[in-house]
């Protein structure tokens, strides 16, 4: 997409390895970062924040191997813009509410919002705090959620312009005339979407009984450091406890987003469980499908 721009609201893990991938493929002319509020003392702790990871290690070297030497230059404290990897990267800092965000005057038409906050896309761009649509009200076209729609509203339908699409399972769903809201669902969905869909395929859901899933994942910034007391309200008492100590229990939406995107699923029994890890990187998904008849005569098994 030459001469457009891409718009990234959010700098946590996935906003920042999100300006790696198209710092890397180069498929807009610039790339807009909303951070929302000032970071250190200066651009050059966004540049650095930007460069290194903890767990991924450094921009230029997931670029161009052990060997690279720095590819974010030309830094502008004023307008906020540097180069990454010869392409024009803008940082805004200014606000977190979606709706003033200045995308149209970037040139912004899509968005990836990678903040986790704004994931109900029936509110209005008006709402106290913001909403997902309040990228469309300053501009953009497009907005890609990095996770799956959370509907505060349980007797509200997923409005008509939202879809969830997932690539391999119902991309085709996506129609790009009407759907401007798009969500990619989570990581666990994407990974047991990609387990469950030949399986029903293969043998329709009339003879899958039930699935059981658990996924083993690691932590998230959502967790705690040290044990802390439990908020006002908090449900899942086990997420106040240290993610350096323990293999916590909890809870996972990826067999809700999972019939969002193969809806035979709802004719099953399903039941889905999660457990965090102290590490800081990587997931596995055990599936356990309980099927009608002889499985081990069929080549799905072999």
């Amino acid at each position: 997409m030459k001469d457009q721009a891409l718009g990234i609201n959010g700098l946590g893990r996935i906003g920042k390895l999100s300006v790696w991938q198209h710092v890397e493929r180069k498929k807009f002319s610039k790339i807009v970062v909303n951070i929302g509020r000032k970071v250190g003392t200066s651009l050059e702790d966004v540049a650095t924040f930007i460069e290194k990871d903890s767990t991924y290690g450094t921009i230029h070297n997931y670029l161009y191997g052990y060997k690279a030497k720095r590819v974010i230059e030309n830094l502008d404290e004023k307008s906020g813009s540097m180069t990454i990897n010869g392409l024009p990267v803008i940082i805004l800092r200014e606000t977190r509410n979606p709706k003033e965000i200045p995308w149209k005057s970037h040139g912004v038409k899509v968005v990836v919002d990678t903040t986790g906050k704004f994931r109900d896309p029936t509110l209005s761009p008006d709402t106290p705090g913001g909403s997902v649509r309040g990228h469309l009200a300053a501009g953009a076209r497009k907005v890609i959620v990095s996770a799956p729609f959370k509907i505060k509203d349980k007797t509200t339908p997923l409005p008509e312009d939202a879809v969830t699409s997932l690539m391999g399972i119902n991309e085709a769903d996506y129609d790009p005339r009407k759907h401007n809201i798009i969500s990619n669902a989570s990581c666990t969905t994407n990974c047991l979407a990609h387990i469950v869909k030949p399986i029903l395929d293969y043998f329709g859901f009339q003879k899958i009984l039930t699935i059981s899933m658990i996924t083993v994942h690691t932590v998230t910034g959502s967790q705690v450091v040290l044990d802390r007391a439990p908020k006002s309200g908090d449900a899942d008492l086990r997420r106040n406890r240290s993610v350096f100590e323990n293999i916590i229990l909890t809870t996972t939406g990826a067999a809700k987003a999972l019939a969002q995107v193969i809806p035979e699923v709802k004719k099953i029994g399903f039941m889905a469980e999660s457990v965090r890890i102290p590490a800081k990187a990587g997931s596995i998904t055990i599936v356990v499908f309980n099927i009608q008849g002889d499985p081990a005569k069929d080549p799905v098994t072999r």
